[in-house]
């Protein structure tokens, strides 16, 4: 979901999701631009994404191109700022020039698959074996899959070997040791944990491991095992193991601090570690996401983007969309994709070799297993329970309302029309 590729997933508003459903509905059927007609032979395509980074947006073009190649056509590929992609399509949609591929963060596809603008992929005789349950659950709506990820992303806990070392700190694997080792790093200048608490979805985003783990659900938020998921984040901060300043730190913000040696341990996400590896001073590890009791498994979101083939006027266009689609997925293509940008191949053969060749990759092919999808349970209401969420999580760190207060509230705005 970035967020990055492999970042938790770029959102989008909620506003934005239902303008979209609103407009694709009222316009209808839409065609995808490009060389060749309905009915003419097709000689190239057009994709979308929002891998607007240079060498993100290189590396990208470079696949796309060689699978057009595979698929017999060219292929123009646009990006555009995470932001800027749901505009972008909802000006399209209403034009009728939606692409011919277009790529959505996993966690928005179901909103946009309602609106009928997708096509189903087994029309078009996709291979769908040997992706994990929850990896295939991201891009199905209705029981039938619209879209697929040739990589995916979770999160996890960095933590500096040194600092660690220094203070005589074990890797924390429970909340108990988790809240002893953050108080033990705590220096001056420097705390022992930091998370994402700002304003945004990627703060419930990084919240989902404790809800979840600690048994609490999304369905109903005002719980105590959501209490005490919360209560956790707001001791870090009340003991001073944690700044106050993470209610306003992306997970951008907290990577850096966490490169700059200002915390010891951070929530974050694989797409961080190609920028930890090119710092020579970092000595750093990664553990899976403490759990409330010992002998749990944590239970992580599941982050990354899906490839869907959308609604045109050209059957072959489809098709050939749907082609190039089959070879990004395809299992070489995985495993390449995700050694770019640090992440995990979709495909659960690929991936356990890809985490025996890259032992830092490991706890997060692990992570993937068992990981779950934002929207499996709450489909496009999944936008209300995320703003809910994090709204709670402000309210809650700053002291304006206790845990339970602050996540009554969210789950009326999870329920709210």
């Amino acid at each position: 979901m970035i967020s990055p590729a492999g970042r938790p997933v770029r959102r989008i508003a909620a506003r934005l999701a239902g303008a979209m459903a609103l407009v694709l509905a009222t316009t209808g059927c839409v065609g995808g631009a490009g060389t060749g007609s309905a009915t003419g032979k097709v000689t190239s395509i057009t994709v979308l994404d929002y891998y607007t980074q240079r060498s993100e947006h290189t590396q990208w073009n470079e696949v796309l191109t060689a699978c057009g190649k595979t698929a017999g056509v060219t292929v123009e590929h646009t990006s555009v700022p995470p932001a800027s992609l749901i505009p972008r399509v909802l000006r399209q949609a209403s034009s009728r020039t939606l692409p011919d591929l277009l790529m959505l963060d996993n966690a928005d596809l179901q909103q946009i698959a309602q609106t009928g603008a997708l096509t189903p992929l087994d029309q078009y005789g996709i291979d769908t074996n040997g992706f994990a349950e929850g990896i295939l659950s991201a891009g199905t709506y209705e029981g039938k899959v619209y879209g697929l990820a040739p990589y995916v992303s979770t999160v996890a806990l960095f933590y500096s070997k040194d600092m660690l070392a220094e203070a005589g700190v074990a890797v924390p694997r429970t909340w108990d040791e988790l809240k002893e080792a953050a108080a033990g790093l705590t220096r001056q200048g420097r705390y022992g944990m930091a998370v994402d608490a700002s304003a945004t979805f990627e703060s419930s985003w990084q919240f989902l491991p404790f809800l979840w783990s600690n048994g609490g659900h999304e369905k109903r938020l005002d719980t105590p095992q959501a209490a005490q998921a919360l209560q956790l984040w707001v001791d870090l901060v009340k003991n001073g193991s944690m700044s106050k300043s993470v209610l306003n730190w992306t997970q951008a913000d907290v990577h850096d601090q966490f490169a700059a040696g200002r915390t010891a341990m951070m929530i974050n996400g694989p797409w961080r570690i190609a920028a930890l590896n090119n710092d020579r001073n970092m000595n750093w590890g990664v553990a899976p996401v403490p759990v409330p009791r010992v002998g749990q498994v944590p239970v992580t979101p599941l982050g990354g983007e899906v490839w869907t083939v959308p609604q045109s006027s050209s059957k072959d266009r489809q098709k050939k969309a749907a082609e190039v689609l089959a070879c990004l997925n395809s299992a070489p293509n995985t495993l390449t994709l995700a050694e770019q940008h640090f992440t995990v191949p979709s495909r659960t053969a690929v991936a356990a070799r890809y985490a025996e060749q890259d032992p830092t990759m490991a706890v997060f092919v692990k992570s993937v297993e068992g990981a779950r999808v934002r929207t499996g349970e709450l489909g496009v209401r999944w936008p209300k329970a995320a703003t809910g969420i994090y709204t709670a999580i402000q309210s809650a760190l700053t002291g304006e309302q206790t845990p339970e207060e602050a996540l009554r509230h969210a789950q009326e705005i999870a329920t709210s029309d």
